[in-house]
C-alpha cells in the first residue's frame, strides 16, 4: 500500500480523478443556475464601455488532441483606429464526455501571453464547456501590429483518455468616444520568453531562470512586469510539502512549501511576486470542484511588479537582462512574464540611477520549526512551521521632461505556513494553514513633494484539512475541507488626495469525502458541498457581489447583487472587479 499521505497524489497523477464530472465556467448567466450541474461561478465578467466593438477572431472550433501547438495569425481590426477605450479577450472551451486530465491552456501573440489557465475535466456523462475573459487594454501597443500567435493545450487522446478539447477565441476592441476616452496604456509591450510566437519556460529549481536581454528605448518613464508562475509536476501540490528533513517522517513531499517569484535586472534583485496556490479541477479530490472550481482555476491573474525605480537605468542605451525565477521550485514551475513600458513622449533621452535597494542581501530564506512528537507506539502528532517576512525599499530617479522624478517602491512580503499532522494506525490527517501576503507602496515625487502614490495589499489564505481514516479490512475514507481566498485592496493618490480605491474578495469553500475499498478503488463519495463568494467595491460607488452554493454537484443557491445598492451589480467600465492588475485608467488618466 502507498504511504498514507501520498495516496491523493497518485489519485490525481494516475488520472483516476478524470472519472469525475465537471462543467462550465464563464460570465454570470442572466437566468438562475439553480438546479444546474454545470460549473457555476460567481466571478464577474470584464466590464465594457458603451459602443459596438470591433471583433477579430483569433481561431474558431480548433481541437486539441495532442501536444502540438495550434497557430493563428492576427491582423489589427480594420476601420477601428489604433487607440481603443478597452480591449477584451474572450475565449470559449469545451471537452467531450469521457476521461481526460485537467490541462494547462495558454494563448499567445508575438511571444506575449494573452491568457493562462487550466481546463475542466469531463466525466462519462458530462461534456463541460466554459468561457473566460481577460482585460488586455494594457497590451494595446502589441495589438496595433499584425503578428503570429498560437494556442497551446497539450492533450492526449487515446483509448483510455478520450476527452477531446476544443476552443475558440476573439479580441474585442471598444471604440473611443467623448465618454470613453482612449486608455492610458503602455507604449511598448515586450515578452520575456524566447519563443517568438509564445510559450512558457520550465523552471526546475530555485536556480532556473527565465531571462531575456532587452535593448529598450532611451526614454523609459515607467516599467512593470506581469508575472505568471504555475506549479506543475512534483510542484503541483507544493503548498502541502514539508522541508526535506521531515518528508520521510510524515510521509509527505519534500522541498518545503515556501514559493516566491524573484525578479532581477542585470543580476540585481528588482522585485518579488507572491505565488498563488491554485488548485486544478483534478486536485486532491475532484468532487471538491464540482460544480464550482477553485479560485482562478480556469483563468489565472498575473501579479504586476513595479520596476519604475529602474527607468533611468533602463534608458541608458545598454542591453539589460531581466530575469525571473521561483524560490523553492522543486520540479517544476511553468513561467512567463511580460514587460510593460511607458515612454516619455517629450524627451529623447531619460537618464537616472538606482539610489537605494535594500532587497539586495535579503535572500528568500524561510525559518523552519516544529513541535512534532512520536510516542512509544510510533504515533506522530504536531506541527511543522515555515515563516518568512521581508521588508525592502527600491528607490531610483529618472531625469525626464517633467524634471527629476524619484520613484520609491516599498514592500513587505510575508509567508506563514503550518502543517499539522496526526499519524497513527487508523488516521493520517494533515491540516495546512497558509497565508501569503504582500503590501506595496509605489510613490513618485518631484522636488521633494510626493505627486502620486499607489498602494496595494494582497492576501492569499489557504486552508486544507485532509483526513484519511483506515478500517481494519483495508478500506478507507479521504475527507477533505478546502478554503481559498484571493483578497486585494488598492488605492491611488494624487498630491495626497485619494482619487480611487477598490477591494476584491474571491472565496471558495469546498468539502467532500471519498470512499475506497482495500484495493484503492473509489466506491463512492459523500458530503459534497461548495460555496463561492465574489465581492468588489470601489470608492466611486461601483459594487459587485455574487454568491453560489452547491450540494452533491448541483447548484442549490445563487444570489447576484445582494449587498449592493438596490440589490444590483453596478461596476464602471474602466474598473477591474476581477482583481486583474491595472496601472492606468482611461477615465482618471493614471
Amino acid at each position: 500500500m502507498l504511504p498514507k499521505g501520498l495516496f491523493r497524489r497518485r489519485l490525481a497523477a494516475a488520472g483516476l480523478s478524470c472519472m469525475f464530472a465537471c462543467s462550465a465556467f464563464g460570465a454570470i448567466a442572466a437566468s438562475s443556475p439553480i438546479g444546474s450541474t454545470n460549473v457555476t461561478v460567481a466571478d464577474p465578467a470584464v466590464p465594457r464601455p458603451s459602443g459596438t466593438p470591433c471583433v477579430v477572431q483569433l481561431f474558431s472550433n480548433v481541437t486539441f488532441t495532442d501536444f502540438n501547438t495550434r497557430p493563428y495569425t492576427y491582423t489589427p481590426p480594420a476601420g477601428c483606429g489604433t487607440r481603443w477605450a478597452k480591449v477584451v479577450l474572450e475565449a470559449d472551451f469545451s471537452v467531450t464526455a469521457g476521461r481526460q486530465y485537467d490541462r494547462t491552456a495558454t494563448l499567445w501573440l508575438g511571444g506575449v501571453n494573452l491568457y493562462f489557465g487550466t481546463t475542466q475535466e469531463p466525466s462519462s456523462a458530462v461534456a463541460p464547456s466554459w468561457h473566460v475573459e481577460r482585460d488586455l487594454t494594457d497590451y494595446s501597443a502589441l495589438l496595433r501590429q499584425a503578428g503570429n500567435g498560437q494556442a497551446i493545450i497539450g492533450n492526449v487522446v487515446n483509448s483510455t483518455y478520450t476527452g477531446v478539447i476544443a476552443g475558440s477565441a476573439r479580441l474585442l476592441f471598444y471604440p473611443v468616444s467623448a465618454r470613453t476616452p482612449a486608455a492610458v496604456a503602455p507604449d511598448v509591450v515586450y515578452p520575456l520568453g524566447s519563443d517568438p510566437v509564445g510559450s512558457t519556460t520550465e523552471l526546475d529549481n530555485s536556480s532556473s531562470q527565465l531571462t531575456k536581454a532587452f535593448s529598450l528605448p532611451r526614454n523609459v518613464e515607467r516599467a512593470y512586469l506581469d508575472v505568471f508562475v504555475q506549479s506543475q509536476n512534483a510542484d503541483e501540490f507544493w503548498y502541502t510539502c514539508v522541508p526535506d528533513q521531515y518528508a520521510a517522517e510524515v510521509q509527505e513531499c519534500g522541498g518545503g512549501n515556501f514559493r516566491e517569484a524573484e525578479i532581477s535586472i542585470d543580476g540585481q534583485p528588482a522585485g518579488v511576486a507572491p505565488v498563488y496556490p491554485w488548485i486544478y479541477t483534478g486536485g486532491i479530490d475532484p468532487y471538491l470542484w464540482r460544480p464550482t472550481p477553485g479560485v482562478q482555476t480556469l483563468n489565472f491573474m498575473p501579479y504586476r511588479v513595479d520596476l519604475t525605480p529602474f527607468a533611468g537605468v533602463l534608458s541608458n542605451g545598454v542591453p539589460h537582462q531581466v530575469a525571473l525565477s521561483v524560490a523553492g521550485a522543486s520540479n517544476y514551475f511553468s513561467a512567463t512574464a511580460t514587460l510593460l513600458v511607458y515612454l516619455d513622449a517629450h524627451a529623447r533621452q531619460v537618464s537616472g540611477q538606482i539610489e537605494r535597494n535594500t532587497l539586495v542581501g535579503q535572500p528568500p530564506t524561510p525559518t523552519i520549526g516544529d513541535t512534532l512528537s512520536t510516542d512509544a507506539a510510533g504515533d506522530i502528532t504536531g506541527d511543522i512551521n515555515t515563516n518568512l517576512s521581508r521588508h525592502f525599499i527600491i528607490q531610483g530617479y529618472a531625469d525626464t521632461s517633467h524634471g527629476r522624478v524619484h520613484t520609491k517602491v516599498e514592500q513587505t512580503v510575508g509567508f506563514a505556513d503550518t502543517q499539522g499532522f496526526t499519524i497513527n494506525a487508523t488516521t493520517y490527517r494533515q491540516v495546512t494553514d497558509q497565508l501569503t501576503s504582500a503590501d506595496s507602496v509605489s510613490q513618485s515625487s518631484v522636488g521633494g513633494f510626493v505627486t502620486g502614490e499607489y498602494r496595494e495589499s494582497v492576501r492569499y489564505p489557504l486552508h486544507l484539512d485532509i483526513n484519511e481514516q483506515f478500517a481494519a479490512d483495508g478500506s478507507f475514507t479521504l475527507a477533505t475541507v478546502a478554503h481559498q481566498d484571493y483578497a486585494k485592496r488598492s488605492e491611488y493618490q494624487l498630491f495626497g488626495i485619494s482619487l480611487y480605491s477598490a477591494k476584491v474578495n474571491n472565496t471558495v469553500d469546498s468539502a467532500d469525502t471519498l470512499d475506497f475499498d482495500a484495493s484503492e478503488n473509489v466506491t463512492g463519495h459523500t458530503g459534497q458541498q461548495s460555496t463561492q463568494t465574489f465581492a468588489f467595491h470601489d470608492s466611486l460607488g461601483g459594487c459587485y457581489r455574487s454568491d453560489v452554493g452547491a450540494t452533491s454537484g448541483v447548484v442549490t443557491s445563487y444570489d447576484s447583487g445582494k449587498g449592493c445598492p438596490d440589490q444590483q451589480n453596478r461596476v464602471y467600465w474602466f474598473s477591474h472587479p476581477d482583481g486583474s492588475p491595472d496601472t492606468g485608467n482611461a477615465m482618471l488618466g493614471w
